[in-house]
């Protein structure tokens, strides 16, 4: 009786019809979900251009009038050859000339110039070549001692703020999940503040996925098993554990 209670604990019961369907459905979602996802947001931004843009040129010069289908793709292609060719106007004297002209012309107006001010520095802080925005992933407590939150440096914080603060501080910006659009703007002690081996893409991969897809760790097998932050303030060294126990 005892063998045979024994024998029981290891049979598993079979999975039934319904169960394998199951599984198959899943397993055919997880496969097709990113690539589908994918391909309906690029399509998407495809018409979304071709929407825009294709309607300005005129019939005469737009090649889908000489043909009997449409072209899909010919609004993104043709932004950006013209966002090329504006680059490279804007970069001689003439086109630096004229970009200095129509900066004074929207600084001038009343309720343009301050979306323009403010566009224009967000612009060139995010496409600089040599800027540090959004490039580093760092940890910190938030909202309160004992909880952490993941974070974006956008720069050194300046100005007011940093003079009105005895101590250093940066800028974080704490995305909401799984919009990343929105979000907080922090000023953090520096001091108060880990940084992450992680690129800035795994972390923003993290986030919209609401944590399910986790980057690994890409410390060494040593350093994984040694833990920097500590949630109590405790001295925890191993050699002093060690000392204490003999």
């Amino acid at each position: 009786m005892a063998k045979l209670s024994k024998k029981r604990r290891f049979i598993h019961p079979k999975r039934t019809v319904f169960g394998r369907i199951r599984a198959y459905f899943f397993a055919g979602i997880l496969v097709t979900a990113p690539i589908g996802i994918s391909l309906w947001i690029t399509w998407g931004i495809i018409k979304f251009f071709d929407a825009q843009v294709v309607k300005l040129i005129p019939p005469q010069y737009n090649p889908e009038t000489y043909l009997p289908i449409t072209l899909p793709g010919l609004g993104l292609v043709l932004t950006i050859i013209v966002l090329t060719i504006v680059g490279w106007l804007a970069a001689g004297l003439m086109g630096r000339w004229l970009v200095r002209i129509s900066g004074q012309v929207m600084a001038s107006m009343p309720v343009v110039r301050n979306i323009y001010s403010a566009v224009k520095q967000i612009m060139e802080t995010i496409l600089a070549q040599k800027s540090n925005a959004f490039r580093h992933v760092v940890l910190f407590e938030y909202p309160r001692k004992g909880i952490w939150s993941m974070g974006f440096v956008t720069g050194a914080t300046s100005g007011e703020v940093q003079n009105i603060i005895d101590a250093d501080m940066i800028n974080v910006f704490v995305p909401t999940t799984p919009n990343p659009t929105s979000g907080f703007l922090l000023f953090v002690p520096k001091k108060d503040v880990h940084y992450l081996n992680m690129s800035s893409e795994e972390g923003f991969k993290m986030l919209v996925s609401t944590g399910i897809v986790t980057p690994p760790d890409k410390r060494s097998d040593t350093q994984q098993k040694q833990p920097i932050i500590f949630t109590e303030n405790v001295v925890r060294d191993p050699a002093i554990k060690q000392d204490t126990k003999d």
